[in-house]
Formats: structure tokens, sequence, C-alpha cells
């Protein structure tokens, strides 16, 4: 069975007078330890799908599956404890605490679990070991470059080591070589057993990925698989 399973997605906004569908019945099977990005045009609902993937946004219709959970059938509560054990996020904007350092910055999703702060601080330390970040550990932000703020916000995310990755324009605001970087990075998780889905409108990045789902106008037009060339790709 696969891992993720999205049923019949469908996210509207507003009230009977003005509604606006965002997503349009949209289908998608998702195995454990696929890399997949979703690709569209601006408005196309990508950033939604995946507030909805992320167990923050609840279908207006639809179901989610993660793993044999149906996610929307949870409390709130239940959502939350889902979130902060299956999943781990990334957003174009770093969101680090300016006036945390990068190893605080880190240990913050560790602040609700039942563990020492010398196991937090470990855990937090070897997961900026895994971006190759452990002697900036004891910066703040604003002393590291943007690359490295995007490996700190990586390293957040995989702190607590979820099966699933979600990525929305990671590289969005990187130049190409940083955006590079980051990519390998990211690949290297995915080789590792990490289930990633990223959004993504660039066609440097989309080739990382092993699948791509394109999005338009809220519905899934094409869902591609095993592409080679970046000019394979939609744009």
């Amino acid at each position: 069975m696969s891992y993720i399973i999205a049923d019949n997605l469908v996210k509207k906004y507003g009230n009977d007078d003005a509604t606006v569908t965002a997503i349009s019945g949209i289908n998608f099977e998702i195995e454990a330890g696929e890399f997949v990005g979703i690709m569209g045009e601006s408005g196309a609902g990508k950033s939604t799908l995946l507030s909805i993937l992320g167990a923050m946004n609840k279908p207006t219709d639809g179901t989610l599956i993660v793993d044999d959970i149906d996610i929307y059938s949870l409390g709130q509560e239940q959502r939350a404890d889902f979130r902060r054990e299956f999943l781990g996020f990334i957003f174009q904007s770093f969101h680090l605490v300016p006036y945390l350092t990068v190893l605080e910055n880190v240990m913050l999703p560790l602040a609700i679990i039942k563990e020492r702060k010398k196991q937090k601080r470990l855990m937090a330390e070897e997961a900026l070991d895994h971006v190759g970040l452990a002697d900036k550990a004891l910066r703040l932000p604003n002393q590291i470059s943007g690359g490295e703020k995007e490996r700190v916000a990586i390293a957040r995310a995989i702190v607590n080591e979820p099966p699933v990755l979600l990525a929305d324009e990671p590289t969005g605001n990187l130049d190409s070589k940083t955006s590079q970087e980051i990519m390998k990075l990211l690949q290297k998780l995915n080789e590792d057993g990490m289930t990633i889905v990223m959004v993504t409108h660039s066609n440097e990045c989309a080739p990382y990925a092993q699948r791509i789902l394109s999005v338009s106008d809220g519905a899934l037009v094409q869902d591609n698989f095993n592409l080679k060339s970046p000019a394979d790709y939609p744009n």
C-alpha cells in the first residue's frame, strides 16, 4: 500500500455567493522513499496542496492517508502530534529566530518533546553536522550566508528524524550555485530514505525529483515519472 494517498482532495474558500476553488479533485499516491516535485504556474494551487499534505489545511472534501492514518479524521491535537512525529517543513523564507544561535534555532522543534536538554542539544548538533554546518552552531543568523540559513532550516526540519519532508520553494531566495548545493543535500536525504515532496517553479531544481506532479487551476493535469532532462519538465 502507498505511504501517502490523496483521494479526491478539494479545497474551497469563501461562501456560496463567492467561492474560490483552490484544489479541485486531486488524486495521487506516493510511495515511501520517493522524491516528488509539484510544479505549476503561480496560483495553480501548489502551496495549498502542500499545506493539505502537511496536515495544516483541512480539505473541503476528500481524504488524505499517510501511513494508514486518515489525517483529517484526527482532532487538532492529534494532528499536531502527527506533524511533530511524521513531518519536517522547509519554506522559501528561512523563518529563523534572529536572536537565537544556529544551534538554538535547530533545537526549536524539540522544545515540546520529553527529553533532556543535553540530548536535545546532541540531536541538534547531529542535524547540523548532517547539513555541513557543525562549525557554525554558535553563530547568529545574521552571521551566516543565505545558503547556510537554508541549511539551518533543513537541519531544523530533520532534527527529529521525520519520515516525510515537505519543501515549499526551498531555493527560491538563493542563487543558482547555492540552489544546486541545497538540491544535492535534499537528494542525499532522499537517498538515505526520507520521502520528500517539494513545490518548485524551477526547471533546474525539478530534475532532482524522481517524479513531477503538474498542477493547473487547482487540478492535477499530469503525473510524470522518470524524467531525465530539464527539457522534459513542465514549465
